[in-house]
């Protein structure tokens, strides 16, 4: 267990609260108008869930201007980056966004904050050699970034965070961590190494679909992309998975232990399982064909995620 460094006047309690135990997370609104992402945020408040998570690529908005356009279509929602990536921004521009979105939507807003990975860290012309001093770095830099305009209070940040060296890190500098392909064994790890106080906020993929060839089928154009990156291979070889299991788009038993598959009751069977690992929160990311999937399914599994 570490020590837990507070990040200025961010109580990790305060973002639990805010939050909640349930949250969404999708890479979907990105890709998408900012129409379409202001009417998903808006039912997902309705239907209430704690907090809409929202992913960073490339190729989609950028992480804290989307932000703002999701923030500005709810009232309650808190809005956290799924991860924003250090290399894309430099530490004021973190800083000094984070701190205007807080004081502009009453603290509502999250920085979520993550290392990314070699390959995309590399193909925007940086060195990837040494992510955690990196990351160190990064947060000594945002904690020097002076911002003159009015705050009430910064914005509470936690850091995407897989094995222990991160882990620590987040407990020491940020409210918590955010681990994302991450199975409950994880979880329950993960709390051990950050103590009880930090948030612990986990990403869970789901299929909703009975059928085990076709719910496979679409767990696995998740996974494939994901077993290609070495930073969550890694992370579950030391979890104890086997080089067989990991091997192409993942096996059988690997896929059903990332993604749980069937009807909303078992999906939320799995929820459950984190939060008796140890979360605080658990990002629901279901995975759908289309856009326009995505509300029906946060509408069936409302009821049962949304009832305790």
């Amino acid at each position: 267990m570490v020590q837990q460094q507070r990040s200025g006047e961010v109580d990790p309690a305060e973002v639990k609260r805010r939050i909640g135990p349930i949250g969404v997370w999708t890479g979907v609104l990105g890709g998408q108008s900012a129409e379409f992402g202001r009417t998903v945020a808006a039912e997902v408040e309705q239907l209430g869930y704690g907090a809409l998570w929202v992913g960073e690529t490339a190729r989609y908005k950028e992480a804290l201007v989307h932000s703002a356009i999701l923030l500005g279509a709810t009232r309650r929602l808190v809005v956290a980056t799924g991860i924003a990536n250090i290399w894309v921004r430099d530490a004021t521009a973190a800083a000094n966004g984070a701190s205007a979105l807080a004081e502009a939507y009453d603290g509502r807003f999250l920085l979520g904050l993550g290392v990314s990975h070699a390959p995309l860290v590399s193909s925007r012309g940086h060195d990837y050699g040494r992510p955690l001093a990196a990351m160190r770095s990064y947060l000594d830099a945002m904690d020097e970034t002076e911002y003159a305009a009015p705050l009430p209070q910064r914005a509470p940040r936690v850091l995407a965070a897989l094995r222990p060296g991160m882990l620590e890190l987040a407990a020491r500098r940020s409210a918590g961590a955010h681990p994302y392909f991450v199975t409950p064994e994880h979880t329950a790890r993960a709390r051990e190494i950050l103590g009880p106080e930090p948030v612990l906020a986990p990403e869970q993929a789901v299929v909703l679909d009975t059928d085990p060839e076709s719910a496979r089928e679409k767990a696995r154009r998740y996974t494939s992309w994901y077993l290609t990156l070495p930073n969550y291979v890694n992370n579950l070889r030391e979890l104890g998975w086997p080089e067989e299991d990991l091997a192409g788009a993942g096996s059988d038993a690997l896929v059903d232990a990332l993604v749980p598959w069937g009807d909303p009751e078992t999906v939320a069977e799995r929820v459950r399982a984190h939060h008796a690992a140890g979360a605080d929160h658990v990002c629901v990311q279901p995975l759908v064909d289309g856009p326009e999937e995505l509300l029906p399914q946060l509408r069936t599994l409302a009821p049962l995620l949304l009832s305790r």
